[in-house]
Parts: structure tokens; C-alpha cells; sequence
């Protein structure tokens, strides 16, 4: 199942950008008391950007293999979101290596993935961290 297929992340609205990005444009179910998108649905955007960059590191491990779950986010929030906004995740080559060392040897293995959201102008948003953990199904 792709992302945007999954219910909620459809009712908030999120939409594939392009490849693996995914995007929310502003709209009056995810508005908040002030006129801007709310952080209840940035925070969907980034955390299911998380899960999609981390399925694309290692597409190996399918859904029927692994049990990925979240563990806990850091959020920053950084500008108010009046615009369409778009996410960006990453993780270092070192948390890759770690997170497949320990996953080989245990299977089960944690992993952080940094997101930022960035609206039309490429302001940033909001950044955060979502640790995930992995375990063989």
C-alpha cells in the first residue's frame, strides 16, 4: 500500500509531490483558529515522510518482513504554513550502516530520520527527528 492510500494520511490530505516526496497544501479541514496549516497535520505530513524515506532505504525488508514502528519525535516548528508544504527526509550514511549492522545480527534495530518541511517559497517550516524501531516479523 502506498502512503497517500493509507485512510488518515487521505483525510489529512497528503498527496505525492514527486517520487517519494510527499506534500500538503493548505485547506480548511487542516486549518487552524490563526489562518495557517495546523501542526497536528505537519506533524502527519513529516512523520509519514519518515516512514516512506525509510522504506525506500532498504526496500528489501517489505511489509509482510518488518514491523516498523514509531518510537518517539523531536519537532521543531518554525514559520507559520500559509502555503502548499513539502517534505524532505535524510539520515547519514552512518545511521544507515548502524541501523543494518544491528538489524542483520538481532533483527530488530532503531533508526532516526530528520524531516524538513518547507513550504512554496522554501521557507523551512518545521524540522524534526522520528526514531523508529524495526523488528523481523
Amino acid at each position: 500500500m502506498r502512503a497517500v492510500e493509507i485512510p488518515f494520511v487521505s483525510h489529512v490530505g497528503i498527496e505525492e509531490r514527486t517520487g517519494d516526496t510527499l506534500q500538503l497544501s493548505p485547506a480548511e479541514e487542516t486549518g487552524n483558529h490563526v489562518g495557517t496549516i495546523h501542526a497536528a497535520a505537519l506533524f502527519a505530513l513529516a512523520e509519514t515522510q519518515s516512514g516512506v524515506y525509510l522504506q525506500s532505504l532498504f526496500p528489501e525488508y517489505g511489509v509482510d518482513e518488518v514491523l516498523p514502528l514509531l518510537r518517539g519525535s523531536n519537532l521543531k516548528y518554525c514559520a507559520p504554513a500559509t502555503s502548499t508544504v513539502y517534505a524532505v527526509a535524510t539520515t547519514s550514511i552512518e545511521e544507515q550502516e548502524k541501523f543494518l549492522s544491528q538489524f542483520e545480527r538481532k533483527g530488530r534495530a532503531g533508526i532516526t530520520v530528520t524531516v524538513t518541511l518547507k513550504d512554496s517559497t522554501e521557507t523551512v517550516v518545521m524540522t524534526g527527528e522520528f526514531s523508529w524501531f524495526v523488528q523481523q516479523r
